[in-house]
């Protein structure tokens, strides 16, 4: 029996790849031509060595795809042949947890107990006010089931491309205002429910941080979803977060749920430091009196938790009818400095950056959660 690569060859044309419904020489996932040695003495079996091309290590008919390949080898020219597969891929692997963004600085989380807080403006006005003092900043919008911010960037019609990078298909964040950002907004119908499980909504998560080119960061702004959810746990199993930032309101019932996210990143399972609360709708001032305070959630609860917690009170925003609109416009104040509310927000970057450098000092970096916790 004498052997070739083009026996070989045709038979992998008689494998098909599940992935493609094509056979493996149409699919072109032969790498090079498949090498051959003959026996060196009596005795010894013909080797075969064929190299198979995948898109990535994760391709769920690898397995079942290299023993077809190698069963079809055995069948066509002799039980007797020793083969060997190798694979190789076009994609290289995701990088395991814990070491995924490796030129990001800071990552602040933005959380609330509650919903309806004005979290996810505060954290668009934050990483825009960051930006606007010189810092390279990221924003990702972690609310899976109710997405905002490209509504609130004005990029409601921009789709997000693929780069190719150190052999990984990347995403290419979008840009507006300085701050890349990425939302799972721009790749589901704004006018209709995501209807996932909670599986799906973390693996879509995971594909926002791990597969897309972030870059280098001095600030990488979480806009998480309000409560305490898988969304909470698969960002603290996934990345070492730098610290938590509360917002709330002032009332009694939003402060409530605001205890519960303090303990969630307290508990020593999880061990965020709490870089500081911030008060939203602290009081309403209306337009034709901006002098006028009116403290229609309660006064200074915010404030009062604080000192109970013992964390900084970075900001009291107030509620005026300018950052509603301008929210909806797609412009936050924060890219105005010269206004009550810009100025607010320019402050409270200010304050974020102060409390982050002290925690970078003072405490070591913190480490991803267990996958048991």
């Amino acid at each position: 029996m004498t052997l070739y690569p083009k026996l070989i060859i045709e038979a992998l044309a008689t494998v098909t790849y599940a992935g493609t419904k094509k056979n493996l020489i149409d699919s072109e996932m032969l790498a090079d031509t498949p090498a051959v040695s003959a026996p060196q003495k009596e005795g010894e079996p013909w080797r075969v060595k064929v190299v198979l091309v995948f898109q990535r290590n994760t391709d769920p008919f690898l397995k079942s795809t290299v023993k077809a390949a190698e069963a079809a080898i055995k069948y066509h020219c002799g039980q007797d042949v020793e083969v060997t597969i190798e694979t190789e891929f076009k994609t290289q692997p995701r990088p395991e947890a814990g070491q995924l963004l490796p030129e990001v600085k800071n990552i602040i989380a933005v959380s609330s107990g509650k919903g309806g807080v004005g979290k996810s403006t505060v954290s668009a006005n934050l990483a825009i006010a960051l930006a606007r003092l010189g810092y390279k900043v990221g924003l990702l919008d972690c609310d899976i089931f109710g997405p905002s911010m490209p509504k609130m960037f004005n990029v409601e019609d921009e789709r997000p491309y693929a780069v190719k990078k150190d052999g990984r298909d990347l995403i290419c964040p979008i840009e507006q205002y300085g701050i890349k950002m990425l939302s799972i907004g721009f790749f589901v119908s704004p006018t209709t429910a995501t209807l996932w499980r909670g599986g799906m909504a973390t693996s879509a998560l995971k594909q926002l941080i791990a597969d897309a080119d972030w870059g280098e960061l001095d600030y990488f702004i979480l806009d998480t979803p309000p409560g305490t959810s898988d969304i909470h746990l698969t960002l603290l199993q996934t990345l070492p977060i730098t610290g938590a930032v509360i917002v709330s309101t002032p009332q009694q019932v939003a402060l409530a749920d605001a205890r519960k996210g303090i303990d969630m990143y307290r508990n020593e399972k999880v061990n965020v430091p709490i870089l500081g609360l911030i008060e939203n709708m602290a009081w309403f001032t209306p337009a034709e009196l901006p002098e006028n305070r009116y403290y229609i959630f309660g006064r200074e609860g915010c404030k009062q938790l604080a000192e109970e917690m013992n964390v900084p009170l970075l900001a009291q925003i107030p509620l005026v009818q300018s950052i509603c609109d301008s929210g909806d416009n797609g412009t936050p104040p924060a890219l105005n400095s010269d206004t009550a509310t810009g100025l607010a927000f320019i402050n409270l970057a200010q304050a974020v950056v102060t409390v982050t450098n002290r925690r970078n000092r003072e405490k070591p970096k913190t480490e991803i959660v267990g996958m048991k916790a």
